[in-house]
C-alpha cells in the first residue's frame, strides 16, 4: 500500500469526532505507535504525544494547513516579517477558528491538539524589523537606528520567536557568511529584550558562530534553540552549525531542529561552481539525527523541516544573503527525497526507528523536546 493511502485509510479508520480532529488524531498514532498489522485503535490526540515542526516558512491558505493535519502536527512554527504579514496571519486564524489557533504558551498548543486543531507558532528569523527596513540586514549604520523597545508590540501579536540576524551582518550581529564577527550592543540589548518578554531565542544556521555562542553566554539559565539547521561536521555548508554551538545550544537546555533541504546536507563549500545539487535521500538526513544523537543526546534534538510549500521561486545564489557556496539554482527549493512535503513525516520516523532510536527518543524529536523548552520559556 503507498503511503498516502496509508495515511487516508488511518485517518478514516479513525474518525470519531469531527473532521479536524480525524485528520490529526489517526495520523499522530502512526508516527508515534507501534507496527502492527492491524494496529488497535488510536487514543484519543490529547493523550497522544504532541507533534510539532520547530520551523516552515510555508504558505497559510486552507490547503497547507490540511497538510499538516494530515500529518498529524499539532504545532507549526511560521516565519513572518513586518506589521503585514501579522494582520494577514490574524485575519486568517480569525476566519479558521474550527482548524487554526495562534499558540503563544504551552497550553495554547495542548488546548490545540485536544481540539484537533493545528497550532500556529509566530516568528522572526532575522531582527532587522527593528532596526533595518530594507530588509537586507547588509550594514550597521546610523541612518535607520535599531529600536528594541519596539519588540513589546510585536510579541502582544503574537512573536514567540525571534532570530537575530539573517545569513548577513545588520545592527545586531552577524550572519552565518561573517562567523568570526561577535554581537553588537544593539544585539545585546535586544537579547535581553527578548528573554524579559519571554520570547525564544533562535540563534546558529542563519546567525553566524561567535555572534550566536556570545548570546548564549549572555543567556544564563535560559534556553536557546536553533528551529532549523544542520550539522557542520557532516555537510560543510556556510548555512550549517558548529559543533561548538550545538554544545552551547544544549548546555542552556535548548533544541536543535534539523532542515530537510538537500543544499544543506549535500552541498559543501567546494561545491560552488555546481549549478544544480543532486538530490540525496533521506538517509543522509538521518546521519544529521544520528550525529547530533552522539553530539548532544536526544534530549536536545528536534524537527525544524524548513519547508516552504506553496511560496514561489527558490533561492537565488548570486546575492550576498547566500552565495552559491550556499545554495544552488534550483527552482523550487529541493528536498531530501523521501521527506518533501510535511506528509512524508513517517519517513523520516520510519528511518529513526530503523536507525535504533527508541519510541521515547522518536517522541521526543517529534515534539516534547520543543514542548520542554516552549513550557520554560512562555509558561503554560
Amino acid at each position: 500500500m503507498e503511503r498516502r493511502e496509508f495515511i487516508g485509510t488511518a485517518v478514516a479508520a479513525g474518525a470519531t469526532a469531527g473532521a479536524a480532529a480525524t485528520s490529526a488524531a489517526p495520523l499522530a498514532a502512526e508516527i508515534t505507535g507501534p507496527r502492527a498489522a492491524d494496529p488497535p485503535a488510536a487514543p484519543p490526540a490529547a493523550q497522544q504525544p504532541i507533534v510539532i515542526d520547530g520551523l516552515s516558512p510555508s504558505t497559510l491558505n486552507d490547503e497547507y494547513v490540511g497538510l499538516v493535519q494530515q500529518a498529524g502536527v499539532t504545532g507549526w512554527h511560521k516565519t513572518l516579517s513586518e506589521i503585514h504579514s501579522f494582520a494577514d496571519a490574524w485575519r486568517y486564524v480569525d476566519e479558521n477558528p474550527d482548524r487554526i489557533l495562534i499558540a503563544t504558551t504551552a497550553a495554547d498548543l495542548e488546548r490545540a491538539q485536544a481540539e484537533g486543531k493545528v497550532g500556529f507558532m509566530l516568528g522572526w528569523q532575522t531582527a532587522t524589523p527593528l532596526g533595518d527596513k530594507s530588509g537586507q540586514g547588509l550594514f550597521v549604520g546610523d541612518q535607520i537606528p535599531a529600536h528594541t523597545t519596539a519588540l513589546r508590540a510585536y510579541y502582544h501579536l503574537g512573536l514567540r520567536f525571534v532570530n537575530l540576524t539573517y545569513n548577513t551582518v545588520n545592527a545586531f550581529g552577524a550572519g552565518c557568511v561573517e562567523p568570526h564577527l561577535g554581537i553588537t550592543q544593539a544585539g545585546r540589548r535586544l537579547v535581553e529584550e527578548i528573554h524579559g518578554l519571554g520570547i525564544i531565542l533562535d540563534i546558529g544556521g542563519h546567525t553566524g558562530e561567535q555572534t550566536s555562542l556570545d548570546a548564549i553566554a549572555m543567556s544564563e539559565g535560559v534556553p536557546i534553540v536553533c528551529t532549523h539547521t544542520n550539522v557542520a561536521a557532516l555537510c560543510d555548508n556556510p548555512r550549517n552549525t558548529s559543533d561548538r554551538v550545538f554544545e552551547a545550544i544544549a548546555g542552556s537546555g535548548g533544541v536543535i531542529g534539523l532542515s530537510a533541504i538537500n543544499d544543506f546536507v549535500a552541498r559543501n563549500r567546494a561545491d560552488r561552481s555546481v549549478r544544480s545539487t543532486p538530490q540525496v535521500g533521506i538517509d543522509v538526513l538521518l546521519d544529521h539525527f544520528d550525529y547530533l544523537k552522539r553530539l548532544v543526546g536526544p534530549d536536545h534534538v528536534g524537527i525544524g523541516a524548513d519547508f516552504t510549500w506553496g511560496r514561489q521561486g527558490g533561492i537565488d545564489p548570486d546575492i550576498v544573503l547566500f552565495g552559491r557556496e550556499m545554495a544552488s539554482e534550483q527552482t523550487p527549493i529541493n528536498y531530501v527525497r523521501g521527506f518533501e512535503v510535511i506528509t512524508d513525516l513517517p519517513n523520516l520516523v520510519d528511518g529513526l526507528r530503523a536507525r535504533g532510536w527508541t519510541q521515547e527518543e522518536i517522541d521526543k524529536v517529534c515534539g516534547l523536546n520543543w514542548m520542554r523548552v516552549y513550557r520554560q520559556v512562555w509558561g503554560g
